[in-house]
């Protein structure tokens, strides 16, 4: 168990020193496009950092307002309350904001920068379809991911995400108005044309490929960790089980949030499948099992 975690921490931080040095890459690029002009690089990654900053402190805001959830209390929903204050004691985690979105889709995913600011959000649906033990299970999981501070690192990729399509977009530009600079010929100018295109092209697909990699190894983690809190890896298994046979799209499901839900809000064409931020839920019950044989 705790080597499968050690495991997928390892794994996601090698993506994302990869990803920095692509970016880098990228930026240096730009600059040379621009003339050896070192400045422009600089300056559109400051900008990117400046905006991701920007979003750190409050993508968690932006995420509950979408979903259109609302806050709750002990009084307004005890089941919830209940189990989310006993794993919380059991982990010795502060008691996050408790919040619920009216939406027959069942569903949830956890916000926070850190754990003492933290929030859970559940659909109605949820609660519908789900005995105790199975809703400890989810409610595990969305804990799990307060704990382990996935949200710094969804937010961490947000940010070199906006930083690619920046400096991709920059290098275009300049591949269009800065190879008569540059060149001297048609071949020269063409050249920096089709490096620029690819670069445009590339550099977004890229940056979606490691933003659902990374994703989908923070569900893994988030799965064991849940099944290492509540003892019960099969409860959550059982509860992933019904996630995909009744599992629909949420009514205000958003593209720039998918990530955070603990199954698919949305309905993914074949395209996008390639960028599915979520594993395939047979996978992830596997996982469980294995793990429930040797509890």
């Amino acid at each position: 168990m705790y080597s499968a975690i050690a495991r997928n921490k390892r794994n996601t931080w090698l993506i994302l020193s990869g990803f920095v040095v692509v970016l880098g890459l990228i930026g240096l690029a730009a600059g040379w496009l621009a003339g050896n002009n070192w400045w422009v690089t600089a300056f559109v990654l400051v900008g990117a950092a400046g905006y991701a900053t920007a979003q750190y402190f409050l993508a968690d805001r932006e995420a509950i307002a979408l979903s259109g959830a609302q806050p709750v209390t002990r009084e307004e929903a005890p089941r919830y309350y209940r189990l989310v204050e006993n794993l919380c004691i059991t982990t010795g985690t502060p008691m996050p904001a408790l919040y619920v979105v009216d939406d027959p889709a069942p569903n949830a995913f956890a916000t926070g920068r850190t754990p003492d600011k933290a929030a859970i959000t559940v659909t109605t649906g949820l609660f519908e379809i789900m005995t105790d033990r199975e809703l400890e299970g989810v409610l595990g999981h969305e804990l799990a991911h307060i704990r382990n501070y996935d949200i710094r690192v969804s937010l961490a990729v947000f940010g070199l995400v906006v930083a690619v399509g920046l400096v991709a977009d920059l290098l275009m530009r300049f591949a269009f108005f800065g190879g008569a600079r540059r060149g001297g010929n048609n071949q020269t100018q063409v050249l920096f044309l089709v490096f620029g295109l690819v670069a445009a092209i590339v550099a977004p697909l890229l940056a979606g490929v490691v933003q659902a990699s990374i994703s989908r190894q923070r569900e893994y983690l988030a799965d064991a960790t849940s099944a290492l809190t509540t003892r019960d890896p099969d409860g959550l298994a059982s509860a992933l089980g019904k996630l995909g046979e009744y599992g629909r799209p949420l009514a205000k499901a958003n593209t720039s949030m998918a990530h955070l839900w603990i199954s698919d809000p949305l309905r993914p064409g074949a395209v996008s499948r390639l960028f599915a931020t979520h594993p395939p839920i047979p996978d992830r019950i596997a996982r469980l099992q294995h793990m429930g044989d040797r509890f």
